[in-house]
């Protein structure tokens, strides 16, 4: 049972991993400053970051070993979320960005 619930938890990381990939190319296509670089062969982790503003930066990381949410202004850590939280906030930022909200309503709900 454990092999296999370990299995199943590696490909939702390379399914999230892929999705993370298409955020991205969305966004950079958006005119915003982002990265989504990949580590291993089968897709193992990730790190995706996106300006949303000067001084204004979101990083998720996402590998086996867990699921991250950090938000920085200024220099200061604003929100650290993990897990389903973090895979939440990242559903809210896919949202804003099909909207052409992300600046504006990030930059709200930070505060």
């Amino acid at each position: 049972m454990f092999y296999r619930l370990s299995e199943q938890y590696r490909q939702f990381i390379g399914e999230l991993i892929v999705h993370l990939q298409a955020l991205a190319a969305v966004m950079e296509r958006r005119g915003y400053l982002v990265t989504c670089y990949t580590c291993g062969e089968v897709r193992e982790s990730a790190s995706f970051m996106v300006s949303l503003a000067p001084s204004h930066l979101v990083r998720f990381l996402v590998s086996e070993h867990g699921i991250t949410w950090t938000e920085v202004r200024d220099d200061h850590e604003l929100m650290r979320l993990e897990g389903a939280e973090a895979i939440a906030q990242l559903q809210e930022l896919t949202e804003l960005a099909k909207q052409g909200l992300v600046g504006q309503e990030m930059a709200v709900s930070a505060r």
